[in-house]
This record gives C-alpha cells, sequence and structure tokens, in this order.
C-alpha cells in the first residue's frame, strides 16, 4: 500500500490522482456555483478563496500537455463521486455543506505538507505541477478555517436536513476512501454528544493524526485520517 507520508508516490499515480481531483471538484463547484444563492450554500461559497478547478487545469496541462483534456483518465470510483454530487446539487443543495467542507478543509489544511512530499518523491525542482495543494488567496489557513466553521455553524437547517448532513458527511468520506484507496486509509467514527469523555480520549490518543471535525444539531462527526506505514 502507498504511504505519502513515507514519501511513496510514483509519477503515474499522481497523474491518475489530479485526473480524479479534477472530476471531484469540476462537479462539485459546477454545483456549488449554481447553488450560490441557495440558503444552505451560500454562507460556504467562497470561489476565490477555495476553487480548485483552475489550479488542476494548471497541474494537468504542466503534466499531459495542452491537449490534456483528451487525457484525462476518469476510474469507475470518480464517475460515482461526480455523479453523486451533481444529483444532491440538482435535488438537495444543503447536502453539498457536508462535501464542501470535506474537501476544501481537508485539502486547506494538508495542502502544503502533501505539496512538497509530492515535490520531493517525484523529483520535482520546482512547484509547477503543484498548484492544486496551494491556496493563494488564504493567507491564514487556520484563521479562515475558523471563519469556515462560523459561517457552516450559522446555516439554518430542520431537523431532518441536519440528520441528512451527517449521513452525507461520512458518504463524503467512504467515497474518499473509494478513490484514494490506492494512497490513503482513512479512519472514520462518529460519536453523539452523549460521548464526550470517549470523544476527548480518542483525540487524545490520536494527536499526532490530521483530523477535521463535523458538528451538526448536536453530533460530533470525528474524521481521522491517517497514511499507512506498511507497503
Amino acid at each position: 500500500m502507498l504511504s505519502y507520508q513515507k514519501g511513496e508516490i510514483t509519477l503515474v499515480q499522481y497523474k491518475v490522482l489530479l485526473c480524479s481531483l479534477y472530476e471531484i471538484y469540476r462537479a462539485l463547484e459546477d454545483e456549488m456555483d449554481r447553488n450560490a444563492s441557495h440558503p444552505a450554500v451560500a454562507p460556504i461559497y467562497f470561489p476565490q478563496e477555495l476553487s480548485r478547478v483552475e489550479s488542476l487545469e494548471s497541474d494537468l496541462e504542466h503534466f499531459f500537455g495542452s491537449e490534456w483534456r483528451k487525457r484525462v483518465i476518469v476510474p469507475a470510483a470518480t464517475q460515482r463521486y461526480g455523479q453523486r454530487l451533481r444529483q444532491i446539487g440538482r435535488e438537495n443543495p444543503e447536502l453539498l455543506v457536508a462535501h464542501a467542507y470535506t474537501r476544501y478543509l481537508g485539502d486547506l489544511s494538508g495542502g502544503q505538507v502533501l505539496g512538497k512530499i509530492t515535490q520531493k518523491s517525484l523529483g520535482l525542482s520546482s512547484k509547477e505541477g503543484l498548484s492544486f495543494f496551494y491556496f493563494p488567496s488564504v493567507s491564514s489557513p487556520n484563521r479562515f478555517k475558523q471563519l469556515y466553521r462560523s459561517r457552516m455553524n450559522s446555516i439554518e437547517l430542520t431537523e431532518k436536513e441536519k440528520a441528512a448532513v451527517l449521513e452525507e458527511a461520512v458518504q463524503a468520506f467512504e467515497l474518499n476512501i473509494q478513490v484514494r484507496d490506492l494512497r490513503m486509509n482513512f479512519s472514520v467514527q462518529a460519536l453523539t454528544k452523549n460521548d464526550t469523555k470517549n470523544c476527548s480520549t480518542l483525540l487524545s490518543s490520536c494527536s499526532r493524526q490530521p483530523r477535521t471535525t463535523l458538528t451538526v444539531n448536536g453530533q460530533i462527526i470525528i474524521i481521522i485520517y491517517f497514511f499507512k506505514l506498511s507497503t
């Protein structure tokens, strides 16, 4: 099993990852743009700061050349992910919150570190082809994440919609597992507000692992993602 943490990524694998990310973000950002005025989407709509499509297009052109669109590889798992995003964009735009949070804040949190690891692993002399990992319009990732969470917490949803967002957050991570199962392993655990003690213990024991949390309607979704060390 490939491990980013150990710097084990080949150029071919990275190209496939870029193709997958492009299809996922194209679907996500198409639906975010189309639903920009939706009351659940508008508070977390930050196209200037977070948009990844143009960065990915630049990276794909760097590695595939000017006719990269004809050479993009879209694995079946990626197609399923994109189809899900477009479906909820049409039918339940409020569920885009779960996917936007999962993708943007996850990539914002680990982007620069993974960018450096990728550059070293592939022996790249510059950051060309690594635009995806960097957010030039975000001067302080930590402050921006605080703003994003604050905006997300301001979204008004019905009890049914809150439950649906929680379910969609888990599905978002499952879809990411399917897309990245050759590169990363994810551990996802859902805890209720009554599990505060267990939650604290879990976070303490995993303090060295990157993590993100999503709180909706008194429930906490804790996502702990780590790089598999075995090959």
